[in-house]
């Protein structure tokens, strides 16, 4: 027992000098040979602290303080790093020494073969005579890739090998020879180094190849640097990522000097956003959207954005408070709109304050705004208008069940607005406005219990009331207006605060749903608004006239991944007006999204022809080793494609590649039909973060 527990000490002394806990050794057999050598002999294994070691026999010569191992020998660490080898020389605190006929596993992806492995104070692994590959390797066959370098080290505390003398072959075939080369080891996530190049070729860029290089500037930041090189343009993009204890920033953007812009002039783009969190639960928002030139973004495949907006915003979110205000600057990329009529420059601030008073019951809604639109055109109306609004509201409303299960809601309100308007002589300069209001909404819930589910149907009849007092004002927030499940019971049907539905009016609805087992689910709402004026929105808006058209909405759960919404607005010929459906199934295999689009032509919507389109984009996973992805958009209504793409990867445990194909049929005055070829290439085990393990071969005779 005494030579059993010095042998375990022997072996394990540097791990028991940092951490106590107990080691385990099992063997056959254990002895004093006639040399004075402790020997134990037969399926030897020792387990310490997540650690094991196993091997033939085990000789500890304590005249040369060395521990003699036969193999095969098999290491396994508690951080996954693994040795193999036939014979092993080390010193008892397994600090220093030999391995002969030798294999390193990293973090179970790379593997690495020497003809011996010297260990060196504890840190370093020298590796000699090396072939290293994460692929999987099957008789005598070569793998599909692989290094073979002259001497490899590893660096357990950097997390950084270095090849010297070293070749890249493929199934043998030497490709690239490279002097010295220093890469991460598998398990780091972030590292310094040059990351997998791209291919790429476009019709208006030409072949081009793209190189990026990762800067790790510390624990919590880091920067990106991407070379873009082809025939038709030299760019440099860039990546800047930092995290805070209270927020995160992210900074991208290029800068191209090409033969397909302005002749002479550098072409860029530069995009920033970040989000803070600040004292007394205030949040600081901000984003940063610039570009030299319209077609820029397009050209080079960076966004399909026609407007860029930057701003900044800092608001407050309580149970009963919220406090917000934002600055924007929007530019627009769109042929034949002018930036100085957007209105370029948006400012808003908004109070919200929500009470519970004892003497009325229900709740008390107190807001308050200010909104400023400022254009840069010296032109009168709507082109060169400048708008300032501020605002005060109070909103009360309360709720009760009557009768048999009825539920009933209601509430009144009082808004005052000031309008300034300047350089627009269809309104004048001052506007005090002031609209009283007043709604009650009766529900009755009829819920019916079935076998294979619940079935829920709700009739409802809401009223409502308001009169504007002052003059009339610019509609500055209220151009677009949607008839959707969200607003049909609601009060004013536009989205913003300029336009009014004044007088009285009604809608009647109808919801059914129901709910079964295994999360399937479906719903259908059918609604209608009745008005004694016409409040003016938008023909294809469904909402004008006095009698609204019909919305029918509709949602479809199947439970198993598959989901379809609808809406439409049916108008008294019962003939579609504005329409849109998705559609989407998810499931191990597959990803499936399609949407369809209709809107008829309306002028007061800048919209002089019809729109109707289709997209598809979706994805589906053949095998652990394929998968496919693909996209596509047609325009129905000047029967031509948009947008098409498809796209094929391929993955196995040390290699991944991806091709993509994409080709954009529209074009204008900035932009051109183009079609779009990316390549992209990923080895397992050297790629910072990247796992091997998605489709693991298996070697067959």
């Amino acid at each position: 027992m005494r030579a059993a527990a010095l042998l375990i000490w022997m072996l394990l002394m540097p791990l028991a000098a940092s951490a106590q806990g107990a080691a385990s050794l099992l063997a056959d057999s254990l002895f004093v040979n006639a040399s004075g050598q402790l020997v134990a002999e037969g399926n030897v294994e020792v387990f310490y602290d997540g650690s094991r070691l196993s091997a033939a026999r085990i000789t500890f010569d304590s005249a040369t303080d060395r521990l003699i191992i036969e193999g095969p020998l098999f290491i396994q660490a508690a951080d996954g790093t693994i040795f193999a080898a036939d014979t092993a020389t080390l010193d008892p605190q397994l600090q220093n020494g030999i391995l002969r006929g030798a294999r390193l596993v990293l973090d179970q992806q790379l593997q690495l073969a020497a003809n011996q492995i010297d260990r060196v104070e504890g840190r370093y692994t020298q590796l000699y005579k090396v072939a290293a590959t994460s692929c999987a390797i099957c008789g005598d066959r070569p793998p599909l890739w692989e290094i073979r370098a002259e001497r490899v080290v590893h660096d357990e505390a950097a997390r950084q090998m270095w090849f010297e003398d070293a070749t890249f072959r493929i199934r043998g075939a030497p490709v690239m020879w490279v002097p010295r080369l220093r890469m991460p080891d598998p398990s780091q996530d972030r590292a310094t180094g040059l990351m997998l190049p791209r291919l790429r070729t476009t019709d208006l860029l030409g072949l081009g190849f793209k190189l990026p290089y990762f800067i790790k500037l510390g624990d919590s930041r880091d920067l990106t640097l991407t070379p873009y090189v082809s025939s038709e343009t030299t760019t440099l993009e860039a990546a800047y990522r930092q995290a805070y204890l209270n927020g995160d920033l992210a900074v991208s953007g290029a800068m191209s000097v090409d033969s397909i812009g302005p002749a002479g002039d550098a072409r860029g783009y530069l995009f920033a956003q970040g989000n803070f969190a600040l004292r007394n639960g205030y949040q600081l928002e901000f984003g940063i959207e610039s570009v030299t030139d319209d077609a820029y973004l397009l050209d080079y495949g960076y966004s399909d954005k026609d407007r860029l907006t930057s701003a900044i915003s800092l608001e407050r979110v309580r149970a009963d408070e919220m406090i917000r205000t934002e600055l924007a600057i929007i530019k627009s990329l769109r042929v034949g709109e002018s930036d100085a009529s957007l209105p370029p420059y948006l400012f808003s601030a908004a109070y919200d304050r929500r009470l519970y008073p004892r003497w009325a019951g229900g709740v008390l809604d107190l807001s308050s705004d200010i909104d400023g639109f400022l254009r840069t055109s010296d032109l009168p109306g709507d082109a060169g208008r400048d708008v300032g609004q501020l605002g005060f509201g109070a909103h009360w409303s309360d709720s009760r069940i009557i009768g048999p299960g009825l539920l009933l809601n209601y509430g009144a309100g009082l808004d005052i607005d000031y309008f300034a308007v300047a350089q627009d002589p269809a309104y004048p300069d001052d506007v005090l406005r002031t609209v009283p209001s007043a709604q009650a909404a009766l529900r009755w819930p009829l819920i019916r219990q079935a076998a294979h589910g619940t079935h829920v149907i709700e009739p409802e009849v809401a009223l409502g009331w308001s009169s504007s007092h002052g003059g009339a004002v610019p509609n500055e927030d209220s151009t677009r207006s949607e008839f959707d499940r969200g607003n049909l019971y609601a009060l004013s049907h536009f989205p913003g605060d300029d336009a009014l539905e004044t007088g009285a009016r009604a809608v009647i609805g109808l919801t059914w749903t129901r709910v079964g087992l295994n999360d399937v689910s479906h719903s259908l709402t059918l609604g209608r608004v009745l008005r004694e004026t016409d409040p003016g929105f938008s023909e294809s808006s469904g909402l004008g006239a006095l009698a609204s058209d019909w919305l029918v909405a509709g949602q479809l759960n199947l439970g198993d991944g598959l989901r379809l919404d609808a809406r439409s607005v049916l108008g008294g010929d019962v003939q579609l007006a504005k329409t849109e459906a998705r559609i989407g199934w998810t499931n191990d295999r597959i990803d499936l999204a399609a949407t369809y689009m209709h809107l008829p032509p309306d002028l007061a919507e800048d919209r002089p022809a019809r729109v109707s389109e289709w997209a598809l984009e979706g994805g589906y996973r053949i095998n652990p080793q394929w998968r496919v992805t693909f996209e596509g958009r047609y325009d129905l209504a000047a029967d031509a494609p948009e947008r098409a793409g498809i796209g094929f990867g391929w993955q196995n445990e040390c290699v991944s590649l991806d091709l993509s194909v994409s080709h954009r049929f529209t074009s204008s005055i900035t932009v051109e039909p183009s079609t779009d070829i990316d390549i992209a290439i990923g080895l397992s085990g050297f790629s910072a973060g990247r796992s091997g393990s998605a489709a693991i071969r298996h070697c067959t005779n």
